[in-house]
């Protein structure tokens, strides 16, 4: 027997009454009305202008020291460190002076020793690599090269080159850093491999976004990331910034990041909240802390589908209640079988048979079993695309100013490339709140390597300043 599923898409044809009921459920969870999220966006605003008043807040607000925009004209060859969730590269850009930059960089896996243990000295070690791969390693009698330094983890930054690491984030847990200003942590572990390098400009990894969109755009008003985790920067009106201490810049305007991943974090009021979040959160090695971006995140999707589908296992409405050692371990849902299920339009739905028969090793799955994992899959990420577009609005309304004017965003990440329909659904939903007019003014670009670049910017205001 089936029964009528709130929205088309959600229908499990010959599913039971009951696998339809509990379809039905997670869609009244995860699908979010405009007014649900209007409410959103109101406390995220709120929470905004509280960090602009104070340290020590929820959203850290954090200037970043950097005052100024690129004109896109400069040109020269600059340095960096990108340090990612997973990946670290090392770049050299170069700038040719028309908003075009091309590099040539390497890239290294963070190992889980790394993660944990010897981040700093790994990082020093694939500079010396590069710079060695490259024959660009300076002698005693060649100034050090300046690079910056993409940092993608909340920290207090203090200036230009230094700031206090807040907390790890994305899976990384390296004993004895937080507190320590992370530039002094990697500038010793370069001396210790005897390497001419300055780390000139220390730069969270949206600032560095940003800084790359406004290169080739001037216009550019906010750098996000929408990856393994999520985070944003924009240029703030320094006079609406009550806790800056320091200088009033030339420019009147200072890049703030905003570390808004950690959103709700301390009330869990606000965003839509189901019992698999709350799962995720309390079993992840940082309880309490990312709500948002727990939600929207490449690194979290895959858990939150896992949790769902062992919760209708253990009901018997999914895969004949049987599971795997695979299914059973944290984490091994992978974000990107959810985007490959998303997709998989064949008629006997092959592709998710081949990720929960093949990869997550339940055999015999029913056409029904794959029709639910689809709609789970579409679920959680129609919810991480929607709630995307809170910070959007929240940051755009926040200068509306600005809105009656050309406005470009610069995105990275590989859940905007990648994830099926999340640049749509989350510009589309964008436009719900903001005004016709203005929404046409707005433009979204894919940043594609931004934080590296941008970092290499930075080094570049840097040294010019």
């Amino acid at each position: 027997m089936s029964s009528e599923s709130l929205d088309p898409r959600y229908t499990i044809k010959g599913a039971t009454a009951e696998q339809q009921q509990a379809v039905d459920m997670l869609a009244r969870q995860f699908l979010l009305t405009d007014e649900r999220l209007a409410g959103i966006i109101k406390e995220f605003r709120r929470r905004m202008e509280e960090g602009l008043a104070a340290d020590g807040k929820m959203m850290k607000m954090i200037p970043s020291f950097v005052t100024r925009r690129p004109t896109g004209t400069e040109t020269g060859s600059y340095y960096a460190i990108d340090l990612g969730g997973t990946n670290l590269r090392v770049l050299k850009v170069t700038l040719d002076g028309k908003g075009g930059a091309t590099s040539m960089h390497q890239k290294f896996t963070l190992p889980e020793e790394a993660k944990s243990r010897t981040l700093f000295d790994f990082i020093a070690q694939c500079v010396e690599t590069f710079l060695d791969d490259h024959n660009i390693r300076p002698t005693g009698h060649q100034p050090p090269i300046n690079m910056g330094f993409t940092f993608s983890y909340p920290v207090q930054q203090t200036s230009i080159n230094s700031g206090t690491l807040v907390q790890w984030t994305k899976g990384l847990n390296v004993p004895g850093c937080v507190g320590r200003d992370v530039v002094r942590l990697l500038q010793d572990a370069l001396l210790r491999l005897g390497l001419r390098v300055k780390v000139a400009a220390l730069v969270n990894d949206t600032v560095g976004t940003l800084l790359s969109a406004a290169y080739a755009d001037p216009s550019s008003q906010m750098g996000i990331i929408f990856g393994t985790g999520t985070n944003s920067a924009y240029y703030e009106s320094a006079s609406n910034i009550a806790k800056w201490k320091g200088p009033n810049p030339k420019s009147g305007e200072i890049v703030l990041n905003i570390e808004w991943g950690a959103f709700d974090s301390d009330e869990f009021s606000v965003l839509p909240f189901t019992p698999h979040d709350i799962k995720l959160d309390r079993k992840s090695i940082n309880p309490r802390k990312q709500a948002y971006e727990k939600m929207i995140s490449g690194m979290y999707l895959g858990e939150i589908a896992r949790n769902i589908v062992l919760w209708l296992a253990d009901q018997r409405l999914l895969l004949d209640g049987r599971s795997s050692e695979i299914l059973n371990d944290m984490w091994s849902v992978d974000t990107s079988y959810l985007s490959s299920a998303a997709v998989d339009n064949s008629p006997d739905l092959s592709e998710i048979q081949q990720i929960i028969e093949k990869t997550l090793n339940v055999p015999n799955s029913t056409l029904v079993d794959r029709q639910i994992f689809k709609v789970i899959s579409l679920l959680v990420g129609e919810r991480a695309a929607r709630l995307s577009s809170v910070g959007v609005v929240a940051t755009l309304t926040k200068r509306p100013d600005l809105l009656n004017n050309h406005i470009n965003i610069g995105i990275d990440g590989s859940m905007y490339e990648h994830y099926p329909d999340f640049e749509r659904i989350m510009s589309e939903t964008v436009s719900h709140f903001i005004p016709e007019e203005q929404f046409k003014n707005i433009t979204f670009n894919c940043a594609k390597d931004g934080s590296g670049v941008g970092a290499a910017i930075v080094a570049m205001l840097a040294e010019q300043n």
